[in-house]
Protein backbone atom coordinates (compact mmCIF):
# COMPACT_ATOMS: atom_id res chain seq x y z
CA UNK A 1 0.00 0.00 0.00
CA UNK A 2 2.67 2.56 0.67
CA UNK A 3 4.68 1.76 -2.88
CA UNK A 4 0.54 2.74 -4.33
CA UNK A 5 1.04 6.05 -2.40
CA UNK A 6 4.21 7.04 -3.54
CA UNK A 7 3.47 5.89 -7.10
CA UNK A 8 -0.14 8.14 -6.59
CA UNK A 9 2.08 11.07 -5.44
CA UNK A 10 4.71 10.85 -8.07
CA UNK A 11 1.63 10.93 -10.56
CA UNK A 12 0.54 14.23 -9.21
CA UNK A 13 3.60 15.73 -9.34
CA UNK A 14 4.30 14.78 -12.51
CA UNK A 15 0.71 15.90 -13.84
CA UNK A 16 1.73 19.37 -12.24
CA UNK A 17 5.19 18.99 -14.34
CA UNK A 18 3.45 18.53 -17.44
CA UNK A 19 1.15 20.76 -16.90
CA UNK A 20 3.08 23.46 -16.58
CA UNK A 21 1.71 24.24 -12.94
CA UNK A 22 -0.66 26.97 -14.36
CA UNK A 23 1.42 28.20 -17.59
CA UNK A 24 4.49 28.22 -20.44
CA UNK A 25 7.57 28.73 -18.92
CA UNK A 26 8.50 31.95 -18.64
CA UNK A 27 12.07 31.64 -19.80
CA UNK A 28 10.80 29.49 -22.44
CA UNK A 29 8.68 32.33 -23.28
CA UNK A 30 11.56 34.61 -24.54
CA UNK A 31 13.35 31.59 -26.44
CA UNK A 32 12.57 30.32 -30.03
CA UNK A 33 10.59 26.94 -29.84
CA UNK A 34 10.70 24.64 -32.78
CA UNK A 35 9.31 20.60 -32.69
CA UNK A 36 10.04 20.36 -29.33
CA UNK A 37 13.18 22.15 -29.02
CA UNK A 38 13.84 25.65 -27.26
CA UNK A 39 16.69 27.37 -27.96
CA UNK A 40 17.58 30.37 -25.76
CA UNK A 41 20.37 33.40 -26.65
CA UNK A 42 22.49 33.91 -24.06
CA UNK A 43 21.04 37.04 -22.99
CA UNK A 44 17.82 35.68 -22.68
CA UNK A 45 19.06 32.58 -20.49
CA UNK A 46 17.64 31.72 -17.18
CA UNK A 47 20.25 30.67 -14.05
CA UNK A 48 19.48 26.87 -12.85
CA UNK A 49 18.47 27.24 -9.05
CA UNK A 50 20.85 24.97 -6.96
CA UNK A 51 20.11 21.21 -7.62
CA UNK A 52 21.67 18.41 -5.83
CA UNK A 53 20.71 14.66 -4.76
CA UNK A 54 21.14 11.12 -4.26
CA UNK A 55 23.04 9.69 -7.57
CA UNK A 56 22.01 5.91 -8.41
CA UNK A 57 24.95 4.53 -7.31
CA UNK A 58 25.43 5.87 -3.97
CA UNK A 59 26.85 9.32 -2.93
CA UNK A 60 25.62 12.95 -3.75
CA UNK A 61 26.22 15.25 -6.12
CA UNK A 62 25.33 19.12 -6.42
CA UNK A 63 25.42 20.81 -10.17
CA UNK A 64 27.49 23.41 -8.47
CA UNK A 65 30.76 21.00 -8.68
CA UNK A 66 30.22 21.37 -12.13
CA UNK A 67 30.30 25.05 -12.62
CA UNK A 68 32.05 26.18 -15.54
CA UNK A 69 31.79 23.43 -17.43
CA UNK A 70 28.22 22.48 -20.15
CA UNK A 71 26.24 20.24 -18.28
CA UNK A 72 23.62 17.81 -20.71
CA UNK A 73 21.12 16.79 -18.38
CA UNK A 74 18.73 13.90 -19.25
CA UNK A 75 15.73 12.55 -17.84
CA UNK A 76 14.96 9.04 -18.31
CA UNK A 77 13.19 5.74 -16.84
CA UNK A 78 14.03 2.55 -17.32
CA UNK A 79 10.42 1.57 -18.35
CA UNK A 80 10.42 4.33 -20.68
CA UNK A 81 10.82 2.92 -24.88
CA UNK A 82 11.88 6.15 -25.94
CA UNK A 83 14.65 6.68 -23.35
CA UNK A 84 15.94 2.84 -24.36
CA UNK A 85 16.10 4.22 -27.77
CA UNK A 86 18.02 7.28 -27.17
CA UNK A 87 20.83 5.87 -24.56
CA UNK A 88 23.22 5.22 -27.08
CA UNK A 89 22.93 8.68 -28.72
CA UNK A 90 23.24 10.40 -25.37
CA UNK A 91 26.49 8.18 -24.57
CA UNK A 92 28.10 8.18 -27.88
CA UNK A 93 27.36 12.49 -27.49
CA UNK A 94 29.37 12.70 -24.80
CA UNK A 95 31.92 10.54 -25.63
CA UNK A 96 32.33 12.90 -28.81
CA UNK A 97 32.01 16.03 -26.36
CA UNK A 98 33.72 15.64 -23.00
CA UNK A 99 36.97 16.79 -23.88
CA UNK A 100 35.40 19.99 -24.59
CA UNK A 101 34.38 20.87 -21.12
CA UNK A 102 31.01 19.00 -21.50
CA UNK A 103 30.04 16.65 -18.39
CA UNK A 104 26.39 14.67 -18.67
CA UNK A 105 24.13 13.35 -15.91
CA UNK A 106 21.19 11.06 -15.48
CA UNK A 107 18.10 12.18 -13.71
CA UNK A 108 15.94 8.50 -13.23
CA UNK A 109 12.43 9.01 -12.22
CA UNK A 110 9.66 6.79 -10.90
CA UNK A 111 11.96 3.97 -11.52
CA UNK A 112 13.03 0.52 -9.56
CA UNK A 113 16.50 1.26 -8.57
CA UNK A 114 17.82 -1.86 -9.49
CA UNK A 115 16.31 -1.70 -12.61
CA UNK A 116 17.58 1.78 -13.08
CA UNK A 117 21.07 0.15 -12.21
CA UNK A 118 20.64 -2.55 -15.12
CA UNK A 119 19.11 -0.48 -17.76
CA UNK A 120 22.50 2.24 -17.05
CA UNK A 121 24.79 -1.22 -16.75
CA UNK A 122 26.76 -1.00 -20.27
CA UNK A 123 24.85 1.85 -22.22
CA UNK A 124 26.11 4.96 -20.00
CA UNK A 125 29.31 6.06 -18.53
CA UNK A 126 28.11 9.20 -17.17
CA UNK A 127 26.20 9.11 -13.43
CA UNK A 128 23.06 9.53 -12.62
CA UNK A 129 20.68 10.92 -9.61
CA UNK A 130 17.94 8.77 -8.33
CA UNK A 131 14.50 10.83 -8.24
CA UNK A 132 11.62 8.36 -7.88
CA UNK A 133 9.34 11.11 -6.53
CA UNK A 134 10.24 13.81 -9.45
CA UNK A 135 11.99 16.07 -6.48
CA UNK A 136 14.78 16.61 -7.91
CA UNK A 137 13.42 17.39 -11.39
CA UNK A 138 11.47 20.08 -10.01
CA UNK A 139 14.62 21.61 -8.50
CA UNK A 140 15.40 22.29 -12.23
CA UNK A 141 11.90 24.80 -12.34
CA UNK A 142 11.20 24.01 -15.68
CA UNK A 143 8.06 23.17 -16.37
CA UNK A 144 6.37 21.04 -19.31
CA UNK A 145 8.69 18.42 -19.34
CA UNK A 146 8.18 14.92 -20.10
CA UNK A 147 10.08 11.66 -20.25
CA UNK A 148 12.64 11.58 -21.97
CA UNK A 149 13.82 15.17 -21.58
CA UNK A 150 16.89 16.56 -21.79
CA UNK A 151 18.07 20.08 -20.48
CA UNK A 152 21.69 22.05 -21.87
CA UNK A 153 22.96 24.04 -19.02
CA UNK A 154 25.75 26.45 -20.52
CA UNK A 155 29.54 27.27 -18.48
CA UNK A 156 26.84 30.10 -16.50
CA UNK A 157 24.68 27.76 -15.09
CA UNK A 158 21.80 28.95 -17.39
CA UNK A 159 19.18 26.79 -19.15
CA UNK A 160 20.43 27.26 -23.24
CA UNK A 161 18.32 24.18 -24.43
CA UNK A 162 15.23 21.47 -23.86
CA UNK A 163 14.57 19.26 -25.72
CA UNK A 164 10.84 18.26 -24.56
CA UNK A 165 11.18 14.51 -26.69
CA UNK A 166 13.32 11.78 -27.26
CA UNK A 167 16.63 12.79 -29.04
CA UNK A 168 19.36 11.78 -31.11
CA UNK A 169 23.13 12.26 -31.61
CA UNK A 170 22.09 13.92 -35.11
CA UNK A 171 20.24 16.42 -33.17
CA UNK A 172 21.70 16.79 -29.68
CA UNK A 173 25.45 16.53 -30.61
CA UNK A 174 25.23 19.97 -32.84
CA UNK A 175 23.41 21.82 -29.73
CA UNK A 176 25.63 20.45 -27.28
CA UNK A 177 29.09 21.40 -29.30
CA UNK A 178 27.30 25.28 -30.12
CA UNK A 179 27.03 25.72 -26.45
CA UNK A 180 30.20 24.04 -25.42
CA UNK A 181 31.82 26.73 -28.17
CA UNK A 182 30.69 30.35 -26.21
CA UNK A 183 33.15 29.26 -23.87
CA UNK A 184 33.65 31.07 -20.89
CA UNK A 185 32.71 34.74 -21.24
Amino acid sequence: MHRLAAVLATAVITAGVLAGCGGEDNWAKKCSTANGVVECAPDQRTPVKPVSGELLDGGAYDLSQDKGKVVVVNFWGSWCAPCRAEADDLENTFQATKDKGVTFLGVNSRDDKDAAREFERGRVTYPSLYDFDGKVGLQFDVTQMSTPATLIIDRQGRIAVALRQATTETQLKPLVERVAAEGNG
